[in-house]
């Protein structure tokens, strides 16, 4: 191997460790505000809209990325429209709505006959997929969505314990569900071509769901999600490369050791009988 390939190939996992961390950190932030709303299936569905985006705009060879956060951004705010003004379940709607992108989406690379595209890096994610053409982009896209978050802390804190009080005091509620819903929405979409269309939304649920077994407050749950899907990046990151001969997939050793964290989680809030989560 080369001395410039060497270089390359460093640059590549750099790049995606970066981006990694910082998705890790955004996923797990807004999955606090999915889950506590009950809206778990969200990730899910947005990750199916953005590989069935993806999919088309690659047979039209257009920016994909671009084009899916556009699409993606639009169907999160549809999604939460049918949710408010319709009688379809919420879950429902994203059921039907993840279904028909991901059927779009699979008939899109049956039309691409002799096509180079790597579509099964859409679906179960790659470390070489973050490249020198996108990681500025994915990298601006993850600190503007942790920095909104930030500056509307309180507003989405209120919207997501109690919708009704929010608006009966003067609250915006459309509009910082529509906040959540888009930061949500990019950050499915940053994240896709490194986790996979398939595992992404797990990354809004695991975190989450580990912070919950030990924190007492909202905040602290937001910053123990964070530190626990970070460190399950960091250990699933390193588990892909060290495990070289077994050949196991990013985005699989990033869920196991999510796994790994969520029985330490449980272990440890079993064993000091800690009480539900208060503010």
């Amino acid at each position: 191997m080369s001395l410039d390939n060497l270089y390359l190939i460093k640059d590549f996992y750099f790049q995606a460790f970066v981006v990694g961390v910082l998705i890790s950190a955004c996923t797990a932030m807004l999955g606090v505000e999915v889950v506590l709303k009950k809206y778990s299936m969200l990730g899910d569905g947005l990750s199916h809209v953005s590989f069935g985006t993806l999919a088309v705009a690659a047979s039209f060879g257009s920016a994909r990325l671009e084009v899916a956060l556009v699409v993606v951004v639009f169907v999160a705010f549809l999604l939460l429209q049918i949710r408010q003004n319709s009688k379809i379940n919420g879950d429902a709607a994203v059921a039907i709505v993840s279904g028909s992108f991901m059927a779009i989406g699979i008939f899109a690379t049956r039309l691409e006959n002799g096509s180079n595209t790597d579509y099964n890096s859409y679906l179960t994610g790659s470390l070489f997929a973050i490249n020198d053409n996108n990681f500025l982009l994915c990298v601006v896209l993850s600190i503007t969505v942790i920095v909104v978050y930030i500056m509307f802390y309180n507003k989405i804190f209120a919207v997501t314990f109690d919708e009704n009080f929010s608006s009966a005091t003067g609250g915006k509620v459309g509009v910082y569900n529509f906040i959540i819903a888009s930061l949500t929405a990019v950050s499915i979409v940053v994240g896709m071509r490194l986790i996979g269309a398939l595992l992404i939304s797990s990354l809004t649920v695991f975190p989450v769901v580990s912070s919950l077994r030990l924190a007492k407050t909202y905040k602290s749950c937001v910053l123990l999600a964070i530190v626990a899907s970070v460190v399950a990046y960091i250990g699933g990151f390193v588990l892909s490369l060290c495990a070289v001969s077994i050949q196991i997939p990013v985005s699989s050793a990033i869920i196991f050791c999510n796994l790994i964290v969520l029985a330490v989680c449980y272990i440890f809030s079993s064993l000091r009988k800690r009480g539900k989560l208060v503010k």
